[in-house]
């Protein structure tokens, strides 16, 4: 039986899955794309940065929902 905490922390997961599946996937395109069209370096640059960026709102929530876990379960 799950309590409400644990299907709330399921999604929670759940969407951080698919924020960093949808980051990768972009990036991977937006890569081909400028490489394709021939985009300058600096253009290329500003994706990897905001898919940088993307992968750390991930990260940043993956530390939250690890520490939303751990008191839960009452740990320190």
């Amino acid at each position: 039986m799950t309590q409400h905490g644990d299907t709330a922390q399921a999604k929670a997961g759940q969407r951080i899955a698919l924020t960093v599946a949808a980051v990768g996937v972009l990036w991977v395109l937006v890569t081909i794309i400028g490489r394709e069209y021939d985009w300058s370096n600096r253009t290329r640059a500003l994706f990897d940065l905001a898919a940088l960026g993307g992968f750390a709102f991930a990260l940043w929530q993956t530390f939250q929902l690890w520490r939303a876990r751990r008191n839960d379960k009452g740990e320190s």
